[in-house]
């Protein structure tokens, strides 16, 4: 390295081009590189859902649950394996180790699933595969009102909006909330059934026989080849009237006979509320791995389009956006960053009282911070929170490589009489060791966080990467541009003359000057050298007490250490949070939605609210009993409370009023990360046991702890009992005396 600052100081054209190649090309790589709130990161989780429609729990445990456990369990690198038993839903959730290759895990989970198959129940869905994927929260949610009916509403949603949307690059999936597509229902009759002896299951058969279209071959003739078809479907609701059902002593029975049918709408299986008005709602998932913000900037472009050619009274809103926290994140983090770079210099100014020298020891900041941009596009890191905190902390260190060569330089030019020219050779060359040591040792401090075999080493491999780019490239700089920049701009003192003369005057002349009693120097450079003169030969008096001090300061740690907060991620104000609402088990939809708009409407008398979004039957199980309320907070330099404390007031003045209703409540911020599926708590305690009720007792207990210790809030159990049923009980004997199976 001091051969290199040798040759760029004979050779400066060199020196500019080696370092304005590494800018250019970090100037491009900043253009490339997309904006994240976190990085990318696979956790090495699979999940594997089936659905058996009317399914009890307990049945799908038993049936289905159980015997995927048995078949993945025997798969090598799992690290966990749970599930999820509800009603109708089965959800094996299998954690594998780090270091095992996520694509080949998951073929052999469908390798395993498929020698289970025919253990499993005949009528259920096919089993799907899925990686736990961190991108999987909606980053959009767009509302839809008009004064049509809920059905046209659906169908223009459904065949117009959603598909020109999902035509957008980066949209993976849009889900209708609080729709209800077109349905031909069929109503019967009981009595008459009973009079003609018929069953329900006679008539959907004949239902599933007599609505399809068969294919019948080809015809070949001498000139030419004909495809048959059997046009059997039918093709309005008054046909279905005259299906035939069955035929008695020659006369058929038709369904109309039995019953009717109905041109309606399929039943209530989500709703959306945007304050207190009905919403029909989209909720737009975006594809994994790609970015967050350019696909709801793709996603605005379009709706700009579609406002254009919207029928008339309908109206289309952006309710929920992903990005404008992101975007927020990353330009508070930038202003920051520059402002840290300009008070830098700035510091450097004030001890160095020189424009000149400044400047050379200022210019490592920006050629350092924009030249790791290149690496970071290098090695796929984006512009999320992590990296762009590496490159704040950065900003401190990149200077001092420069900083401790320009001032050898200064004093081999002050003291030994050096040119400015071979001063930035031979001082850079003393040094050059001890100014690779100091960076070296900074770089084995961040780089080995990269490689730390958990899934926190992943998240903060951005920051430990982006860290060692920036300083590498600074010891670089250290050794290119500043010796070039010091031989052509610094100026020789000469001797006999004042500091007026001269314009780059080094503060350690300056502190030679003090010592031979110069009445010109600064007034804080003396003030810096008495009290840290008087506080050197303090502690040479008492070495033992600063001493036992240093090994107190060195000892604190450990309990300073126990006693400070920890959290995986910071708790910042993205005003927004959600608060979700778990009505007794069998509440319909309808009870369910009552009771979320009114504590909506109560939330919305808290200050700073702008506005409320309620969702029902937003996930997967559709639970017509759990409600979500998104709330809307004014922008946080519009209010003067905080989100959290927000929070707090939504949870002791709000949702304590419903504690007598039996309602399931938490008040959380909106997740950071989707896709897991379990509620957004910060501590989680799980129970192992063979007997569902000794689960249900020892829960029930370590939740009424749990409930009387401070600082506790929204503690819950997975584990839900008492929804109501009918039970039909069967009298085997006399089934079988009547030729009825089970």
């Amino acid at each position: 390295m001091q051969k290199l600052a040798e040759i760029c100081v004979r050779r400066p054209v060199f020196a500019t081009m080696l370092i304005m190649a590494l800018v250019v090309m970090g100037i491009f790589s900043y253009n490339r590189l997309t904006v994240e709130r976190f990085p990318r990161v696979e956790f090495p989780t699979i999940i594997v859902t089936t659905r058996l429609l009317g399914a009890a729990p307990q049945e799908v445990e038993t049936e289905i649950t159980d015997k995927i456990e048995q078949a993945v369990n025997t798969i090598s690198g799992i690290d966990e394996l749970r599930s999820i038993s509800t009603e109708g839903v089965s959800q094996v959730v299998i954690t594998f180790d780090l270091d095992r290759p996520l694509d080949s895990a998951a073929q052999d989970v469908r390798d395993k699933i498929n020698t289970a198959l025919p253990l499993l129940p005949q009528n259920i869905d096919q089993p799907t595969v899925e990686k736990l994927d961190p991108d999987a929260s909606p980053i959009m949610t767009i509302s839809i009102a008009s004064n049509r009916s809920v059905r046209e509403m659906t169908e223009y949603a459904d065949k117009v909006l959603r598909r020109q949307l999902e035509s957008v690059s980066g949209v993976g999936q849009i889900l209708i909330i609080g729709g209800r597509k077109r349905q031909l229902n069929l109503v019967l009759d009981g009595s008459k059934l009973r009079a003609y002896n018929l069953t329900v299951a006679q008539v959907s058969q004949a239902l599933q026989t007599q609505n399809l279209e068969v294919p019948g071959g080809r015809i070949e003739q001498q000139q030419r080849t004909l495809t048959l078809r059997t046009l059997g479907r039918l093709q309005n609701p008054q046909e279905f009237n005259q299906i035939v059902i069955s035929t008695r002593n020659g006369y058929p029975i038709k369904v109309s006979d039995v019953g009717y049918t109905e041109d309606g709408v399929e039943d209530e299986l989500t709703a959306g509320r945007l304050n207190d008005e009905p919403a029909l709602l989209l909720q737009v998932r975006r594809q994994s791995g790609t970015n967050t913000v350019e696909v709801v900037d793709a996603l605005t472009a379009r709706l700009k389009e579609l406002r254009k050619v919207l029928p008339a009274g309908y109206a289309v809103d952006i309710v929920r956006d992903q990005s404008a926290f992101i975007l927020a994140a990353f330009h508070a983090i930038r202003e920051h960053l520059i402002l840290g770079s300009i008070l830098a210099a700035l510091v450097v100014l004030l001890f160095m009282q020189n424009l000149r020298a400044t400047m050379i020891a200022a210019i490592a900041i920006p050629t350092s911070l924009i030249s790791t941009f290149a690496a970071m596009d290098y090695f796929g890191i984006s512009l999320n929170g992590p990296s762009m905190l590496g490159l704040t902390l950065s900003v401190g260190i990149v200077i001092d490589d420069a900083i401790v060569v320009l001032e050898n330089i200064f004093r081999y030019i002050e003291e030994k009489g050096y040119s400015p020219f071979q001063a930035a050779i031979e001082a850079t060359r003393e040094i050059g060791l001890a100014v690779m040591a100091t960076t070296l040792s900074l770089v084995v401090i961040f780089l080995p966080t990269a490689f730390m075999p958990s899934i926190a080493g992943k998240f903060f491999k951005s920051v430990s990467l982006t860290m060692a780019f920036a300083i590498l490239v600074s010891l670089l700089v250290s050794f290119t541009l500043t010796p070039m920049l010091s031989s052509r701009l610094l100026k020789r003192l000469k001797r006999g003359q004042g500091d007026d003369a001269f314009p780059a005057t080094a503060p350690l002349q300056k502190h030679a000057a003090a010592s031979a009693g110069n009445s010109k120097d600064s007034l804080l450079f003396r003030v810096i050298d008495r009290s840290y003169t008087r506080l050197l030969k303090l502690s040479l008096r008492h070495r033992l007490t600063v001493s036992v001090l240093a090994l107190m300061i060195m000892v604190s740690i450990v309990p300073l250490f126990m006693a400070v907060g920890k959290d995986f991620f910071p708790q910042d104000d993205q005003d927004e949070f959600e608060v979700t609402i778990r009505a007794p088990e069998g509440t319909s939809l309808r009870r369910t939605l009552e009771i979320a708009s009114k504590v909506g409407q109560e939330i919305r008398t808290l200050p700073a609210i702008r506005y409320t979004l309620t969702t029902i039957g937003d996930n997967p199980q559709q639970w017509p009993n759990v409600a979500r309320i998104y709330v809307r907070m004014t922008p946080l330099s519009d209010r003067s409370i905080t989100q959290f404390e927000v929070m707090g007031r939504a949870r002791d003045r709000v949702l304590s009023k419903y504690a007598s209703q039996d309602l399931r409540t938490s008040v959380a911020p909106v997740a950071a990360i989707g896709g897991s599926g379990a509620q957004n708590a910060d501590i989680a305690f799980q129970l192992q046991g063979p007997d569902l009720n000794k689960l249900n007792q020892y829960s029930q207990a370590l939740l009424s702890k749990l409930k009387q210790m401070p600082g506790v809030v929204d503690a819950d159990t997975s584990l839900i009992f008492g929804k109501p049923e009918l039970r039909a009980r069967i009298d085997r004997p006399k089934a079988a005396d009547l030729g009825v199976s089970m």
